[in-house]
């Protein structure tokens, strides 16, 4: 008898892992975590019954979530993550040198714990002493605060329960503040195929805030439709303002950065 896991993306498609086992099994006071061996794909990580990240291609989104905004900045000393408990993100901050202290901001302790344990290729760079953990909402954390991040990242989940507050205009205000004047916000936001209404949504909420909003790509295969999103806004001119790119990256590269802010016609009839 073989183990499957399965995550259904609407009422008829979905994406289905051969298990080799279950590594990880709890309910912290925000969700279900569960952790996988598949077959297919090495390790994997689940949040109520969602992928998250899996071992094979994670490196492709974490890459693009986080190294086009640098390419946009000469230097970077603070840079802060909402969500993010795997630790991937912050791994791929800390590739660059200039960086000074790395915020992550996870309302789940658990998340962070068992990645930590379970998920060592994304989890491992949380040891630094640049990183400074807060276990806070990450709303919550920035509406109190005016941090003066360069870069900030929101490696959240779907727009959906609790997270849907991750999508409003408060929440965009409050990034805002917490931003320097040329600082760059960079969210993940979600796949074209099933979710092309809340990208728009997005676009246009952010544009109240923001002077430059831009809509990018990467393929990411266990994610719904294996084509995902991402939104980074500022209020300077974007404009590539460092040459380096960190070694032994698998994904981004310079074609990559040259051509980062294609459209195909669909997404550009919807969101202008």
């Amino acid at each position: 008898m073989h183990l499957y896991f399965s995550e259904f993306h609407d009422k008829g498609t979905g994406i289905i892992f051969k298990i080799k086992k279950e590594v990880y099994s709890a309910v912290s006071p925000y969700q279900e975590i569960k952790i996988f061996d598949t077959c297919t794909y090495g390790r994997l990580l689940v949040l109520d019954g969602l992928v998250m990240l899996t071992e094979k291609d994670e490196f492709v989104y974490h890459e693009m979530l986080v190294h086009p905004a640098f390419s946009f900045k000469s230097v970077v000393k603070k840079a802060g993550v909402i969500g993010g408990g795997d630790g991937g993100t912050i791994r791929e901050i800390l590739k660059y040198r200039d960086v000074e202290e790395a915020y992550l901001i996870e309302i789940d302790r658990m998340v962070v714990e068992a990645s930590k344990k379970y998920l060592p290729f994304t989890a491992s760079s949380l040891k630094d002493e640049r990183v400074k953990i807060f276990f806070e909402d990450g709303i919550r954390f920035l509406n109190v605060r005016e941090e003066g991040f360069d870069l900030l990242f929101v490696d959240s989940s779907d727009p959906v329960g609790p997270a849907k507050a991750l999508y409003s205009k408060e929440f965009y205000e409050s990034i805002r503040r917490n931003l320097k004047e040329d600082g760059i916000v960079v969210f993940q936001s979600e796949s074209p195929w099933y979710h092309l209404e809340i990208i728009k949504k997005q676009i246009d909420g952010l544009s109240e805030f923001f002077n430059e909003v831009r809509l990018y790509f990467a393929p990411v295969p266990t994610y719904p439709g294996g084509f995902w999103s991402f939104t980074m806004a500022t209020n300077k001119k974007l404009k590539k303002q460092r040459d380096f790119i960190p070694p032994g990256l698998r994904y981004f590269n310079e074609s990559v950065r040259e051509n980062l802010f294609w459209l195909p016609e669909f997404v550009k009839n919807v969101t202008g």
